[in-house]
């Protein structure tokens, strides 16, 4: 059988996966090629489906020497990623089978867990580089590097590559933030309905003014050179921005911050560590989502 050719994947969306843990993990094996953990990647995607059917057939009381052998080598899996999700509730399922025979529990465990995991398999496909020539990982970066080479990217304005036809009628995205990691989560939530643009230092936000339109602006409300509350006045300054909508990122979300920056104009807020939905949500209220 001819080797397993790795997947590409979008390093931005991966990291954006918080429970994965990718980030943690390559601080943990800074050894570790990116090209090697690409592969680690590649193999749970291929095994997740049987995974899933698995459990299926335990929450139906129906496991059998494959469905066990699937939950066993999903375990190996995860534990060479380094991602402690599942492995507990496997081992109950494979325990409360094996060791107690008990399906009623076994079928419990998996009814609980299933959902969840079929959730974590369609985030990392979703991560996929789905592009014609993807970007393959140089075989001698490790994974610790790969993301520090992303965060720097990121801390410059990022100006998404052309998407092709109808990628201007996309709303546009203004996000502001001191901190790489953020951004790079904003833009992983929202780069497939949106156009987002990305800024580390406010300062340089009258120079991204001058060339682009923002249709909403997401502002980090504490940083070192500007506050979101002292970026306001340099946006409602530009005529076609009187109105334009702004949203304070915030990591405190006590009634003093959220009253103040209702009153300078913002017309949403939102709470770090921000669940994914809930950007989505409060973002789609504000401007239109392509269909």
């Amino acid at each position: 059988m001819p080797p397993m050719q790795n997947e590409s994947f979008d390093l931005r969306k991966l990291v954006a996966v918080e429970s994965l843990g990718a980030r943690r993990f390559a601080d943990s094996r800074p050894a570790l090629s990116a090209e090697d953990y690409y592969h680690m990647l590649t193999l749970f995607l291929s095994h997740a489906p049987d995974v899933s059917r698995a459990l299926g057939r335990f929450e139906k009381r129906e496991g059998d020497r494959d469905a066990r052998r699937s939950l066993d080598d999903m375990i190996g899996s995860l534990e060479a990623m380094g991602c402690e999700l599942f492995i507990v509730e496997f081992h109950s399922i494979l325990d409360s089978y094996e060791g107690e025979g008990n399906w009623r529990l076994a079928a419990t465990y998996a009814r609980r867990v299933k959902d969840d995991f079929d959730d974590f398999f369609q985030r990392l496909a979703g991560a996929r580089d789905r592009s014609p020539e993807p970007e393959k990982p140089d075989g001698s970066l490790t994974l610790k590097e790969a993301i520090k080479r992303m965060d720097e990217q990121a801390a410059s304005v990022q100006t998404p590559a052309d998407t092709g036809a109808g990628a201007g009628s996309m709303p546009l995205i203004l996000a502001v933030d001191d901190s790489p990691v953020i951004l790079q989560s904003v833009w992983a939530v929202l780069n497939n309905e949106y156009r987002v643009l990305t800024l580390t230092n406010p300062a340089d936000i009258g120079k991204v003014l001058e060339k682009q339109s923002p249709d909403l602006f997401l502002l980090d409300y504490q940083m070192p050179e500007l506050s979101g509350f002292e970026l306001i006045p340099i946006i409602r300054n530009y005529a076609e921005h009187k109105d334009t909508p702004i949203v304070f990122l915030t990591s405190d979300g006590s009634i003093d911050n959220v009253t103040g920056a209702l009153a300078l104009g913002a017309r949403d807020y939102i709470v770090k560590p921000f669940m994914p939905e809930t950007l989505r949500e409060k973002i789609s209220k504000l401007i239109p989502r392509v269909k």
